[in-house]
């Protein structure tokens, strides 16, 4: 395996570790590529978490859809930016009006909270929208995600994702949920 490869693939398990299961030690295993996307498995114990997740188009964040297990059904949107050096405390640092958008489909408008966790050197965004399910199947089929997320007034954060590979990963995931 090349050097850029195996920086990559690094790179991309220090994101995966990175998130809110990494401050308790969770175990990632059963990885695997699709596309722009990832799909793979997280464990502590008999918990499981199941996570389909795009991280190519920024070195310090991630966008990842998520479940656990005993509530497959019930998936959540999630934005890890790396702000590089660890919190002190876990906190609700706002709440904010965001929109998702799939290439030029739906508008999705919803709430971002935005939240750090402690001893983790991530924020957190997590998203609230009322017709999650609808961009969820627009996602397995678009190319780009758009995020806008109000900051404040006059101050949006936008962000883009690939969309290649979405729908095998979090078919993936979704079956990997399952008993």
């Amino acid at each position: 395996m090349s050097t850029r490869l195996l920086r990559l693939a690094a790179a991309l398990m220090a994101l995966i570790l990175a998130g809110p299961a990494a401050a308790v030690q969770f175990n990632v295993a059963e990885i695997q590529r699709h596309g722009a996307w990832q799909s793979m498995t997280l464990s502590l114990g008999k918990e499981r978490l199941y996570r389909a997740l795009e991280g190519d188009n920024y070195a310090d964040a991630h966008f990842s859809v998520n479940v656990s297990q005993g509530a497959c059904e019930a998936p959540w949107l999630e934005l890890r930016v790396d702000l590089g050096e660890h919190q002190p405390e876990s906190q609700v640092v706002n709440l904010v009006p965001a929109d998702l958008r799939v290439d030029e489909q739906t508008i999705h408008s919803g709430q971002a909270e935005f939240r750090t966790e402690r001893g983790d050197s991530g924020f957190y965004v997590r998203f609230d929208l009322p017709e999650q399910p609808l961009l969820l199947d627009e996602m397995r089929w678009g190319e780009i995600l758009r995020l806008r997320m109000m900051r404040g007034p006059d101050d949006p954060w936008f962000m883009i994702f690939a969309l290649d590979g979405a729908g095998e990963a979090m078919d993936r995931m979704a079956q990997a949920c399952r008993p």
